[in-house]
């Protein structure tokens, strides 16, 4: 059984109310046995200073500040304070598609609340756009524990329903980024593939690191339809009737062709990409997200 199925089987989420309370239970679970984050920096080049609070390592008190003070405050260091993650999270209509009892939304909200809240802990900032056609909700960056309430409470309140137009908002998120920093895509990428690679390619020439979480239903994946089917398309443009068997073996080679397409786009682009079916543990998504990139982000 792995570690993580005591934090993560879908009894165990579903017992939890609120996104809050279900990413902070991820985190518990996936920081279980680890010494430390895989996100912090490594830069020794002074930045500035923060006061202490509990959690803190005490070899990054200044002292000397302390005996002018009389209060402690910590060293931070340049690689520790720019960490500025900018979540853009789809809110489309293909995003609320669940062949089971988690949503695609559902997935990737929890997420998003989970590496927002780990960032959260080590004090860096999180932001979060919502995007269909255009932004709907939006958090600016934020490093006050605070925010995971108002980060939560956006993915709860937003509900899937109107097409996507990834690469228009891609581009109007990035005019709005003024700093560099890390983003967090969450989306099904249903799109044409040259409006995903403009997205990607808009957020690295400005200089931001990305990862792409890349949200799939099991139904997606594994086609798991039998005789006569109707499908129909959540955005919007009508529905074809099939005989699900006569159709199987092509469409699980286009999925196929798909995803490698994806993933072989975004390497080309310097793009990190993270698989998430939305069956899979929550942790072991967040595993491979945060271990992507040797040494962290």
């Amino acid at each position: 059984m792995s570690r993580y199925s005591r934090y993560f089987d879908p009894a165990t989420l579903g017992s939890l109310s609120g996104l809050k309370v279900r990413a902070r239970h991820i985190v518990e679970g996936y920081l279980t046995g680890l010494h430390r984050s895989p996100l912090h920096g490594r830069s020794v080049e002074f930045a500035e200073h923060r006061p202490y609070t509990p959690g803190h390592e005490l070899r990054h008190v200044d002292w000397r500040l302390w005996a002018r003070t009389d209060r402690f405050y910590v060293k931070l260091y340049e690689e520790e304070t720019n960490v500025r993650a900018h979540f853009l999270v789809d809110a489309s209509a293909s995003m609320g598609y669940a062949s089971g009892d988690c949503t695609k939304y559902a997935c990737g909200a929890v997420l998003a609340s989970s590496l927002a809240c780990l960032l959260l802990m080590q004090q860096d900032a999180v932001g979060l756009a919502l995007f269909d056609t255009e932004m709907r909700a939006q958090m600016p960056p934020s490093a006050n524990p605070a925010a995971l309430s108002v980060f939560c409470r956006l993915l709860e309140e937003t509900a899937p329903g109107r097409p996507t137009q990834l690469a228009d908002v891609a581009h109007a998120a990035a005019d709005r980024l003024a700093r560099r920093g890390l983003v967090v895509l969450v989306s099904d990428l249903l799109a044409p593939l040259p409006d995903v690679v403009s997205a990607l390619r808009r957020l690295r020439y400005d200089g931001h690191s990305v990862v792409v979480v890349h949200v799939v239903d099991p139904a997606e994946r594994d086609f798991p339809f039998d005789g006569p089917v109707r499908f129909e398309d959540m955005e919007g443009s009508g529905g074809i009737p099939a005989e699900a068997r006569q159709v199987r073996a092509a469409y699980l080679d286009s999925f196929r062709r798909f995803r490698q397409s994806v993933e072989a786009r975004c390497l080309q682009e310097g793009v990190d990409y993270v698989p998430a079916d939305s069956d899979q543990p929550p942790a072991a998504v967040l595993g491979r997200l945060l271990t992507s990139r040797p040494g962290g982000y």
